[in-house]
C-alpha cells in the first residue's frame, strides 16, 4: 500500500526543487539586466556631460580666437598709424630744413652782392670749400646725424666767420643739439641768432627753438618771456603764430 506512493512524493519533491531553482535563476537574470541598465544610463549621463564641456570648450576657445585676431588686428592698424606718423613727421622734418634753407640762400645772395667792401677780407676763405663744408654739415643734419652735423656747423663758424652762411650756421647747429638734448647749447646758439641777426629770416624761428629749450630746463618764466618777445617783434611770421598756441596753454 505504501510502496505505490513513495515515487509520487519523489516526483514532488522533485518538481518542486526544479520550480524554486529556476525561480532563483529568473532574479539573477533580473538584477543583472537591472545592473546593465544602470551603468548605460550612468554610462550616457556622462557621455553628455563629456559632450557638454566639449561643445562649451570649442565656444570658448571660438571666442578666445576671435578676441585674439581683433587684438591683433587692432595692433597692426595702431602700428601702421604709427609708421605712418612716423614717416610723416620724418618727412615733414626733411622737407622743413630744405625749405628754409632754401628761403635763407635766396635771401643771402642779395647781401653777397650788394656789399663789394667785404670781397677784400672774404677773399682768404676759398669759397668753393665754404660751399662744401656747408653742404656737408647740412647732409649730416638731413640725415639725422645730429651728431656729427652740431659739430659740422660749429667748425663752420669758425673757420668762415665772415660767411653769408653764418646764421643758418649757428641756427642748424642749435637745431642738431637740440635733438642731441644739449639744451644749452642749443640756447647758446639760437640766441646767437636772434640777438645778432634779428632781421635773418631764421631770428623768429631762433627765438621759437630758444623757448623750447628753456621750457626743456623747466624755465617756463623764461620760455614765457621769449615767446611774447617773439610775437612782438614777429607778429606776422608763422613761428609767431605757434607761439600764441603755446601761450595759451
Amino acid at each position: 500500500m505504501f510502496r505505490p506512493l513513495l515515487p509520487r512524493l519523489l516526483a514532488g519533491l522533485l518538481a518542486g526543487l526544479c520550480a524554486t531553482q529556476a525561480q532563483a535563476g529568473l532574479f539573477d537574470d533580473e538584477e543583472a539586466r537591472a545592473r546593465i541598465n544602470s551603468l548605460r544610463n550612468e554610462l550616457a549621463g556622462r557621455i553628455e556631460k563629456v559632450e557638454a564641456n566639449h561643445a562649451r570648450a570649442q565656444v570658448d576657445l571660438a571666442n578666445q580666437i576671435e578676441e585674439l585676431k581683433t587684438e591683433v588686428a587692432r595692433l597692426r592698424g595702431e602700428n601702421e598709424v604709427l609708421t605712418n606718423d612716423l614717416a610723416n613727421a620724418n618727412k615733414r622734418q626733411k622737407d622743413f630744413y630744405v625749405d628754409l634753407d632754401n628761403r635763407l640762400r635766396k635771401l643771402e645772395t642779395t647781401p653777397a652782392t650788394e656789399a663789394p667792401q667785404q670781397a677784400t677780407p672774404a677773399a682768404a676763405a676759398d669759397p668753393a670749400a665754404e660751399s662744401r663744408d656747408y653742404e656737408a654739415a647740412l647732409t649730416q643734419l638731413r640725415g639725422a646725424k645730429y651728431k656729427e652735423a652740431a659739430a659740422g656747423f660749429i667748425a663752420f663758424t669758425k673757420a668762415y666767420p665772415a660767411s653769408s652762411f653764418l646764421p643758418s650756421a649757428h641756427f642748424w647747429a642749435a637745431s642738431a643739439l637740440y635733438q642731441l638734448k644739449d639744451n644749452i647749447g642749443a640756447a647758446e646758439q639760437y640766441n646767437k641768432v636772434a640777438t645778432q641777426w634779428p632781421d635773418d629770416s631764421r631770428a623768429p624761428d631762433a627765438l621759437l627753438g630758444l623757448a623750447s629749450t628753456q621750457q626743456a630746463r623747466g624755465d617756463n618764466v623764461g620760455a614765457s618771456r621769449s615767446l611774447e618777445k617773439l610775437v612782438a617783434k614777429y607778429p606776422s611770421s608763422s613761428a609767431a603764430q605757434i607761439a600764441r598756441q603755446r601761450l595759451k596753454k
